[in-house]
């Protein structure tokens, strides 16, 4: 059975061109992730990872993705999957501009049947965008639970 698409939509009272560079900066990515480092090439086919220490310290990879389309600063699509992404699911992130926000639809779909992260991502969405959200609105965010 496939998993229907987790559709997320935000209202961010801040220019277009700060809220791409909340999904797409160093700086953003390691304040809404809490430090994680974050690498993207900005082309199609290029890489997006997010690492950090792991439960041990150690090096660990959290996140693997592959960038499929970029239309900065209004739409970035991406495959990613947990770990180094052995079951990876897609990304499309629109931004549209309204009169004093910009309107941002998370689109997360293409599920394989058995993919554990889907529960994880049906509640991590909405933290993650509540998270940008008030990091580009004040300047800080709040940290996850």
């Amino acid at each position: 059975m496939v998993k229907p698409p987790l559709v997320f939509t935000y209202y961010i009272a801040a220019p277009i061109e700060k809220v791409w560079d909340g999904f797409v900066s160093k700086e953003a990515n390691q304040t809404i992730f809490m430090g994680a480092d974050f690498e993207v090439e900005l082309v199609p086919g290029g890489s997006m990872t997010w690492s950090g220490p792991g439960k041990d310290g150690k090096p660990t990879r959290y996140v693997t993705g592959r960038v499929t389309r970029v239309d900065a600063p209004r739409l970035l699509e991406y495959d990613f999957g947990m770990g180094m992404g052995d079951r990876m699911s897609h990304v499309k992130i629109e931004l549209t501009p309204e009169s004093e926000a910009v309107k941002v639809v998370v689109t997360n779909d293409g599920w394989t049947e058995d993919d554990p992260a889907y529960t994880q991502n049906a509640d991590g969405w909405p933290r993650i965008l509540s998270r940008l959200k008030t990091l580009l609105e004040t300047g800080k965010t709040f940290r996850p639970h």
